[in-house]
């Protein structure tokens, strides 16, 4: 009997600790529970581990999963192929496609950041996604609705139940109230939620400022190829009329038997060689010009050109460090984003683990007469407070936990290879605009070469030092290294507009929203 008084003791003081945690009336106004919006759940029993644990988080506003620290890359100090005397970074040039100094140019890259449709599209998805993002803030705070409703009904006086004399078959019912109901977030699984819609909204975001950044390239090299197949059929319809003056010389020459039919047929084979080029260059032009008129978003129609391809000026290789790409390039700001994202649904996931409570409160007025439904009589009230927690799942639960870890791993190598391909195409472009420079300066030579080169052929046939097969030859020779020259100007060009492209470009002038601003909030990776 003696020992049992000690346990009995104990069991005592246990039930008064439970009740002044869980009392079995509400606390009165202004007391310490009710200003912390504890409720009481009957015939609740938590074990003391949890009862801490959900003291300590009511307290310190408890946020599951890791925080967000952007990974540690390790970035070269300087590109394979940069610039030896850098004259320019890309904080410099705004907007770079300006460096053309192209004022048709300037107007269609205008036009296509207005009327692209592609671009159009992915403005809407940031309008989608902002929407997104303030639905599922919105689910933080009390959800506050309203009702009201009528009824009038007739019960049978035959039933299988005798109907009370006297009393009236027809009932009516009208009733009008608010209700109002609030998730408390005390595990953070919507604070983790928001984090998530919110770097969903800024990779977006990223996304659309690349269209912007792949539009202006595209516009871009559409009007330089323009430009180079305008220059090749000046080319060829240059080469045509110096032939056709051959041939026109040539029968001459025939008529008056001073050369062979032979060499007459061969002056006419290449002079009808160069006449076929230009359909063929008309074709394509036609075809170019309508796609680019499709890229600025209007119908299919001529471009107009203000130069030539000889005449445009080209930009200065910018000089920016690989770090710096890091913060310019939109696909690798989105990766990162969509790591941000990846990583705060670990939080969402973890707090399946644990209880969810919500409050619900409906208040109102109820009546069977309406005359009478907004009188003190007639007022109706109710408020619940509901735990809802898992004990078994089947491992669904975990496996759930499992997919939001592996998706972060997808994002972070997605992003870390984003950031090696992007390094890649900056050495890559930077390569290849000295290297497309090296080869126009040796077609260059080689076409000044080879006109003197005409025109000592020529002399040598008028001279009879040689047949006109030399000459054929030389010409021949010509044709191609001009077409080849240009070709190559139109290369160095179209590397200069993909360096650019590569580095990022300075898109936030090509911006056709308002930025978004909001970004995940960056700390110390934890677990909480």
């Amino acid at each position: 009997m003696a020992r049992a008084l000690p346990r009995l003791n104990q069991r005592r003081m246990k039930r008064r600790f439970w009740r002044s945690v869980f009392p079995r009336r509400l606390p009165p106004p202004g007391s310490v529970w009710s200003d912390l919006n504890v409720i009481r759940i009957d015939s609740l029993r938590l074990a003391p581990a949890a009862a801490i644990a959900f003291l300590a988080c009511a307290g310190t506003s408890c946020v599951l999963g890791p925080d967000y620290v952007r990974p540690t890359i390790d970035a070269p100090g300087a590109y394979r192929f940069g610039a030896e005397a850098p004259t320019t970074t890309l904080a410099d040039v705004a907007p770079w496609w300006q460096g053309f100094h192209d004022e048709a140019l300037d107007s269609l890259v205008r036009e296509g950041l207005a009327n692209n449709r592609d671009l159009r599209v992915a403005v809407a998805r940031v309008d989608e996604f902002a929407a997104r993002l303030a639905a599922v803030h919105g689910e933080a705070f009390p959800q506050v609705g309203y009702g009201a409703s009528a009824s009038r009904q007739r019960a049978s006086t035959r039933g299988a139940t005798p109907f009370p004399s006297g009393v009236d078959p027809i009932s009516e019912s009208y009733s009008v109230g608010l209700s109002a109901s609030w998730e408390l977030d005390l595990w953070g699984r919507i604070r983790r939620d928001t984090e998530a819609a919110r770097a969903d909204l800024l990779a977006t975001d990223h996304a659309r400022r690349g269209v912007a950044l792949t539009l202006v390239a595209s516009i871009v090299v559409g009007y330089i190829n323009l430009l180079d197949l305008d220059r090749q059929l000046k080319v060829s319809q240059d080469t045509v009329t110096g032939r056709k003056a051959s041939v026109d010389l040539f029968r001459t020459r025939l008529e008056g038997g001073v050369i062979s039919d032979f060499e007459m047929q061969q002056v006419v084979a290449e002079y009808e060689s160069a006449v076929a080029a230009i359909p063929q260059l008309q074709r394509v032009i036609a075809q170019q010009e309508d796609a680019l008129s499709v890229l600025v978003g209007r119908n299919p129609g001529p471009i107009v050109r203000a130069q030539s391809l000889k005449s445009l000026g080209m930009p200065a290789v910018p000089g920016d460090l690989p770090a710096e790409l890091l913060e310019r390039r939109p696909d690798i700001l989105q990766a990162e984003q969509q790591l941000a994202a990846a990583n705060a649904r670990i939080g969402v996931a973890r707090a399946l683990y644990f209880p969810s409570i919500s409050l619900t409160g409906t208040g109102g007025y109820a009546s069977a007469d309406l005359d009478s439904l907004f009188t003190g009589p007639a007022r109706t009230w109710s408020f619940v407070g509901q735990l809802l927690g898992p004990l078994f799942a089947g491992g669904s639960i975990k496996a759930t936990n499992q997919q939001a870890e592996a998706r972060r791993e997808q994002a972070l190598a997605t992003y870390e290879s984003t950031i090696q391909n992007a390094f890649r195409d900056v050495d890559d472009f930077l390569i290849a605009v000295r290297t497309t420079r090296e080869v126009e300066a040796s077609l260059d030579r080689r076409v000044t070469s080879l006109l003197r080169g005409v025109e000592l052929a020529r002399i040598r046939y008028d001279n009879g030092y040689s047949d006109y097969l030399e000459v054929l030859d030389t010409e021949r020779s010509l044709f191609s290294a001009q077409l080849a020259l240009s070709g190559a100007q139109g290369d160095s060009y179209r590397a200069m507009v993909g360096l650019y492209r590569a580095m990022g470009g300075d898109w936030d002038e090509m911006a056709t929203s308002q930025p978004v601003s909001a970004a995940p909030a960056a700390g110390t990776e934890k677990a909480r």
